[in-house]
């Protein structure tokens, strides 16, 4: 950046036009090739085996538990054929309940759609009446201009291939069956339907205490603490295969189960190099201001606050537990690094430097972990990091927060997947409400360490870990900047991963299925490793980051890396933003992260060939995020590098769940600079879009109307020579009334690196626009819209008409040094954003 800084520029109402939106695009069969059979044939066969499931599944339920009131049926249809979900259950009367959607591998290598639903007794007619109107010919479905017609219900039988008696448990297992309990017993999540939306927290819910009373007659083991989702609450019970069989027999409440989930072990222990006397002169030239409001919350092992660099930051009322039986003192040490590095961001270079240094921000602790393989009950790992949080903010509600937390799973089955652990943080960020909406940072969770020499090919291939593919929440995944060996037994070595390039720890999301979100979202220092060039790598403190030891009377400080250490540098960050704006929301913080991230050359080297297409830039996404963020750019604009900043809501859907606003924006724009500028000079425009969703996680699909984010949102750009009104009608026929001529077709993609189809996963969307001055003089028409999500589609839960936040952020910058862009654009506005300095 070229001059001083300056402070962001927030885009005012002015600029903003909200009008009804009726989208382009409707829905179809995306171009799938629907079943034809014969109807006499088919629907015969479909009925037979309907009710031959139904006299199997009733038979079972005579000689259970005396509560049941229904039957589990597994519908199976062919994947490709699009088994309609919806069909399947009668919202209205509650009775007719779709639990879980799965996919399985035929012995032709196809894949079937599984769908296990629940049907009440008395409401064997709703799915009967269907297949009976499927033979009248009276109720068939003319198509009057084609002259055909149409079974009813054609497209819900034709796809069903057979009907099964569902009390089964590999009717309900969502997840992979390599874990599925056999005669020893492991803990298992039990995923419960559940029709009341809230329910006090001091009181069980109906179907908690059925299954209590079940899981006791059984001799099941249930755990304390639960997880409430829409539709859905989630227990732990501890089971073997054959009592989740009698547990599925005897409940009528079962919507899926899954494995619980185990922690990571924690990183290795290296001495540390530094000396005892520079934290003193550290601590010498150390200031608090006493206004400090921003705070950073590690979720871990515990903190030992009486670390002499930690003692300026973290008070002994600071430190909890969620568990009131242990002591709040980190006794394993993780904890105790997590929190120098977010107190202190680089800490090998405040111990080096001379000048004074500020601490904008302190600490608290949560211990969610006493000591490796010892303490809590580690297996509802959902409730647990709730139930920190809210120690947290009940200990100090005025302040605001960023959670921190590096604890992950020890797998990565889930592949993209929402679990009951990331649904929640996915839940808790989203809040109650606005003003309970969070800022919280996961790490991504590291390669085994029997695969780090196969670098890069293992971290390709090691999936993010659970929770880091919450949607919500900032993933962060860690690069290297360390490459120089000074210890004389490593002369031999060399740096496994090259200086700017993707760490050896990191692990990515470059092998998850298209629909899940790009993650990792930013990445930071995680240390490298030594190589011998055969086979054998080595730890080096040459490679690691300094922190504080927990042990900090005979080691005081400590070599610390990985996704852990890159996480806590992400919540330093995080903290300076927020520190800096403390009026902005979490979304907006996040955004910035991202906004500001940068790829480095050896990522592009390691990564990106010479010729790129969109889908190498999205690869590099799910590899390395959107880069390393930049402090300065996420705090400051320039005279060569602009920032606008808008925070605002809409509603997404109407009253029966139809889309309902689109929000128009036209930009500020330094239109006479950029114009004035030689066309070969070097502009880019950076878009970013950051919006929390409130999650649905239980397994029935995510797709179609069972979707997981409560609501989307995309936002297109005017292109270069279109007029505004013509891009206002390209995404909106709502504008086509009182119009005769047809809309102008237009795509922007041509001037986007990632593009519309890749970007647009999750909720944090970010894309890079190049083109020459005089194009992005002609290109501040901006439009940011909905598109489906649950609430619209499950209208009987009554958010329909909730509103959304959402944070924009638009830069525009030139490598041009004398170049002012800045204040044009403040004369336009003159409102800037305040920086807290």
């Amino acid at each position: 950046m070229a001059g001083d800084s300056f402070d962001h520029l927030r885009i005012g109402d002015n600029y903003r036009s909200q009008e009804t939106y009726v989208p382009r695009s409707g829905g179809g069969d995306n171009g799938k090739e629907l079943p034809n059979p014969d109807r006499n044939f088919h629907g015969a066969h479909v009925t037979r085996r309907f009710d031959e499931a139904w006299e199997s599944a009733s038979d079972r339920s005579t000689v259970t538990h005396a509560t049941r009131h229904g039957v589990y049926l597994e519908f199976r249809g062919a994947s490709e054929r699009g088994l309609p979900i919806k069909p399947l259950e009668d919202l209205k009367s509650k009775k007719v309940r779709v639990l879980n959607v799965r996919t399985q591998e035929q012995p032709d290598g196809n894949d079937a759609t599984l769908v296990t639903v629940y049907v009440a007794d008395d409401h064997r007619k709703y799915l009967a009446q269907k297949l009976e109107d499927y033979f009248d010919p009276a109720k068939d479905k003319r198509n009057e201009e084609k002259q055909t017609s149409t079974p009813a219900n054609a497209s819900l039988v034709n796809a069903i291939d057979d009907i099964l008696d569902a009390v089964r448990v590999d009717a309900f297992w969502t997840d992979s069956p390599d874990v599925m309990p056999g005669d020893d017993p492991a803990n298992v999540e039990v995923w419960l339907r559940c029709d009341e939306d809230e329910f006090p927290a001091e009181r069980d819910a109906p179907e908690e205490q059925r299954l209590r009373n079940v899981c006791e007659s059984l001799g099941i083991g249930v755990e304390e603490g639960r997880i409430h989702f829409p539709e859905r609450l989630v227990k732990v019970v501890r089971a073997n295969y054959s009592q989740l069989s009698e547990l599925t027999k005897n409940s009528d409440d079962i919507a899926e189960y899954r494995r619980a989930k185990d922690t990571a072990a924690f990183i290795l222990e290296m001495d540390a190099s530094e000396q005892t006397e520079w934290m003193g002169a550290l601590e010498d030239r150390l200031f608090l201001r006493d206004d400090v409001k921003t705070r950073v919350c590690i979720i871990d092992t515990g903190v030992n606050a009486g670390h002499p660099l930690l003692t300026h930051v973290l008070d002994d009322q600071d430190c909890m537990t969620v568990a009131p039986e242990w002591s709040v003192a980190d006794q394993d040490g993780h904890g105790t690094l997590m929190a120098g590095v977010a107190a202190y961001g680089d800490l090998d270079n405040a111990l080096k430097d001379t000048a004074p240094y500020e601490l904008s921000h302190r600490l608290e602790s949560v211990k969610l972990i006493e000591k490796s393989g010892e303490g809590h009950s580690r297996h509802l790992w959902g409730y647990l990091t709730s139930q920190a949080v809210s120690l947290a903010e009940i200990n100090k509600s005025d302040v605001n927060r960023v959670i921190c937390m590096a604890v992950t799973s020890t797998d990565t089955r889930d592949k993209g997947k929402p679990s009951s652990w990331s649904g929640a943080i996915d839940q808790m960020i989203f809040g109650e409400s606005e003003d309970s909406q969070r800022l919280f940072l996961v790490a991504a969770g590291n390669v085994p360490v029997e695969k780090w020499q196969r670098y890069p090919d293992a971290q390709i291939e090691e999936l993010i870990h659970d929770p880091a593919q919450s949607w919500n929440a900032l993933t962060v995944g860690a690069y290297t900047g360390l490459d120089e060996l000074t210890h004389p037994m490593l002369k031999s070595y060399t740096p496994l991963a090259p200086a700017g390039g993707l760490s050896p720890f990191s692990s990515t999301s470059s092998k998850w299925d298209e629909e899940w979100p790009l993650k990792p979202d930013v990445v930071f220092e995680g240390g490298n490793l030594a190589f011998d060039g055969k086979s054998y790598v080595e730890q080096a403190e040459d490679f690691c980051v300094v922190s504080t030891h927990h042990e900090y009377i005979d080691y005081p400080l400590k070599g610390f890396n990985m996704t852990s250490a890159a996480t806590a540098q992400a919540a330093w960050t995080a903290a300076k933003i927020r520190a800096g704006y403390p009026e902005f929301w979490p979304e907006t913080i996040r955004g910035l992260m991202v906004h500001s991230a940068r790829w480095t050359k050896a990522m592009h080297e390691q990564f990106i060939p010479s010729h790129p297409n969109k889908e190498h830039w999205k690869n590099l996404i799910r590899i390395c995020g959107w880069g390393v963020p930049s402090l300065q750019a996420a705090l400051y604009s320039a005279q060569d590098s602009l920032t606008l900043i808008r925070e605002a809501e809409l509603q997404p859907f109407k009253k029966g769940g139809g889309l309902n606003q689109i929000d128009y924006y036209e930009l500020p724009w330094p239109v006479d600079v950029l114009r004035g500028l030689p066309a070969e000079t070097n502009v880019m425009m950076r878009v970013t879009l950051s919006y929390y969703v409130e999650p649905s996680p239980g397994e029935i699909g995510w797709k179609d109307r069972y979707r997981y984010a409560s609501h989307a949102l995309r936002f297109k750009m005017k292109n270069p020579l279109e007029k505004f009104t013509s891009f206002k009608r390209r995404l909106n026929k709502k504008l086509d009334e009182g119009h005769d001529d047809k809309y102008e077709k237009s795509s922007d993609s041509d001037f986007w690196r990632v593009g519309s189809e890749a970007r647009h996963h999750g909720t944090i969307h970010s894309d890079i626009w190049e083109g020459s001055p005089q194009e992005l003089a002609d290109s501040n028409g901006l439009a940011v819209y909905p598109v489906k999500g649950w609430w619209a589609e499950r209208t009987h839960l009554g958010r329909a008409e909730n509103k959304c936040r959402y944070s924009l952020i638009v830069s525009i910058y030139t490598e041009e040094q004398e170049v002012d862009l800045y204040t044009p654009v403040l004369n336009m506005i003159n409102v800037p954003v305040s920086i807290d300095t």
